[in-house]
């Protein structure tokens, strides 16, 4: 199979980190970055042996035969420069992997969905925390029966921290964005729940900022408490929080899905997976007592490690030509994510009251896949 050709946008962390992936994966060949800092792109395309360009137009019109644009654009809230390369790349005819989240701007996040499916093209969206070796020890138990009819999901997710350590800033993309951590970070959580549970139907959410923050006039709500209702029935928890306080159980990251045959926990992404069997007929346990537990541990702590995965699962969609609408992490899972977030703020903007996420445009099936 010829290596699909990609072009990556933006070479700060993350875009390193992108580049490095399609580097050293077969499936693709990396021919291309940019960078509005010209000296940044100079210096990853060194290391990479490929060109280096300081605006898009430049590199799509030197680079026609590319497959894949790889958007690693930051700005305001870290989603603040999606739209427009994204855009761009789509109307070239360039299938597109953008970084989460796949914008800031809801109107601007479902303007490149529906444009993506005008131009029956790939978009998805960097949503890596499901690449993952307890992820898929998770999906396996689910699909053989081992979870049974959902019941509950909770999920906690934040950078572990205290007021001891905290020191204001974030940057210029976080600095005077009240919302910064809300639409920046909530992705990967609302993402995870719904891989795992399915569309969301109601959202309710209270947000905060420790006294700490306050006090310097830090207008980051960075902490947030939502409930969720999934449309199977189940219902779910998810709290995040930047940085705010030092959490127990899977240290920054923990994901417990609960059914009526039994629960798994998974912790920090990456490294564990442990299933809990539900008590079966005759089976006599105490208060407090339950089945043995089956644990998994990868050895795996690096986080790292999901971006090549995830990045190897879309050259693998595209390059096997999946229908669109089985493309994981696409743009419109990215949407539901943003579509969650928007919400969340709406609730909380009315005091915590019941929202209903706006509906997802339909899931429109390949004529492959007929």
């Amino acid at each position: 199979m010829k290596p699909l050709k990609v072009g990556v946008v933006g070479i700060r962390g993350i875009g390193q980190m992108h580049a490095a992936a399609h580097a050293a994966n077969p499936l693709a060949e990396l021919v291309a970055v940019c960078d509005v800092v010209k000296a940044r792109a100079d210096e990853t395309a060194a290391k990479h042996k490929v060109k280096a360009y300081a605006g898009l137009k430049d590199m799509l019109d030197a680079h026609p035969d590319l497959d894949i644009v790889d958007i690693c654009t930051g700005g305001h809230e870290n989603g603040g420069w999606h739209f427009e390369p994204t855009m761009e790349a789509l109307a070239a005819g360039k299938n597109v992997l953008v970084e989460k989240p796949i914008s800031n701007d809801i109107a601007e996040a479902r303007e490149m969905v529906r444009f993506a499916a005008e131009k029956d093209l790939y978009l998805g969206c960097n949503l890596n925390h499901y690449f993952t070796e307890p992820a898929r020890l998770a999906r396996e138990a689910m699909n053989a029966g081992k979870i049974g009819e959902q019941i509950y999901c909770l999920h906690r997710m934040g950078f572990i921290g205290g007021q001891d350590i905290y020191a204001k800033g974030g940057g210029p993309n976080f600095e005077g964005f009240p919302y910064s951590h809300t639409k920046a970070f909530l992705a990967h959580p609302f993402s995870l729940m719904r891989h795992f549970c399915g569309d969301i139907t109601h959202i309710q959410a209270f947000m905060d900022r420790p006294g700490f923050r306050r006090n310097v006039s830090d207008l980051m709500l960075s902490i947030a408490s939502i409930n969720v209702r999934f449309a199977s029935g189940a219902v779910g928890y998810m709290f995040s929080s930047r940085g705010d306080a030092t959490m127990g159980l899977g240290g920054w990251w923990s994901f417990e899905l609960g059914g009526s045959k039994g629960t798994f926990v998974i912790e920090n992404c990456v490294e564990k997976y442990t299933y809990f069997p539900a008590p079966q007929p005759g089976e006599k346990l105490g208060l407090g007592e339950q089945p043995a537990p089956q644990v998994t541990n990868t050895g795996i702590k690096d986080f790292g490690v999901t971006f090549p995965n995830r990045i190897n699962a879309f050259l693998e969609d595209v390059a096997n030509q999946v229908p669109k609408n089985k493309l994981r992490a696409s743009g419109r899972d990215a949407l539901a994510t943003l579509e969650y977030t928007f919400a969340a703020i709406e609730s909380y903007e009315e005091g915590g009251a019941l929202v209903r996420p706006h509906a997802l445009p339909p899931l429109k099936r390949d004529l492959k896949d007929q």
